[in-house]
């Protein structure tokens, strides 16, 4: 009798993405479990705008630094503070879904610490260029980190659809799409320049594999030249 392996309905992560993950949701869990009352007293109910305050990005801070020429570690430390904490328990579910899925594609292809790093330098970028192009108060989030991940799910499957002939434009359906959606919730609701850093991080995101995957910039420059 041959035994029977019931295979597992969900395939493992690499752990570096389930760290990334732990990392993002265990300050929301805080803050939500707090903010219901749970835990932390009275002033618990501080924690999440106390966690903003100290630890996402400022672009006050970040236009003092330029205009003076002054690095202040406390303000650059926020460069990659910032995507841990979120403005709200919703916005932190998105962006965990997102980081699952992108960095379980990624990990699989690249390893775990690609993911760690493109998450960080994406991240980096997004919250830079924010800084530079817009003159909004506030980046919170992950969402320029996991759109660096999405940029470089979307570079490595160009890759693949350029070496098989297939259609190119299919892998840039996700952050159209994605991009599509902000653009409906802008006009709609007037959020702020977020998707600004978000785009950073997927510009980001897709430049940086093109550098780190063998070939990757070779095939890259090719396809532009032809064009």
């Amino acid at each position: 009798m041959s035994e029977f392996h019931d295979p597992s309905p969900i395939n493992p992560l690499p752990p570096a993405v389930w760290l990334l993950f732990i990392a993002l949701a265990l300050p929301e869990l805080a803050f939500s479990v707090g903010e219901a009352g749970l835990i932390g007293g009275p002033q618990a109910v501080g924690w999440r705008l106390n966690a903003l305050n100290d630890y996402a990005f400022s672009g006050i801070a970040f236009d003092f630094m330029i205009d003076n020429g002054r690095l202040l570690p406390e303000h650059l430390l926020r460069f990659v503070t910032y995507p841990f904490v979120f403005g709200s328990f919703t916005s932190s579910i998105f962006a965990g879904v997102i980081l699952l899925a992108m960095g379980k594609m990624v990990g699989e292809v690249l390893g775990g610490f690609a993911v760690i790093l493109m998450f960080f330098l994406s991240g980096i970028f997004g919250a830079l260029m924010f800084g530079l192009l817009t003159n909004e108060p506030w980046l919170v989030g992950a969402y320029p980190c996991v759109y660096g991940l999405i940029g470089t799910y979307t570079f490595l499957y160009w890759q693949r659809q350029v070496a098989s002939g297939g259609p190119q434009g299919q892998a840039f359906m996700l952050i159209g799409v994605l991009m599509g959606i902000q653009l409906v919730f802008g006009v709609l609701f007037q959020v702020g320049y977020e998707w600004v850093g978000e785009l950073a991080g997927f510009a980001a995101g897709f430049a940086l594999t093109a550098l780190v995957v063998p070939g990757g910039m070779r095939r890259l420059l090719g396809v532009l030249r032809r064009r």
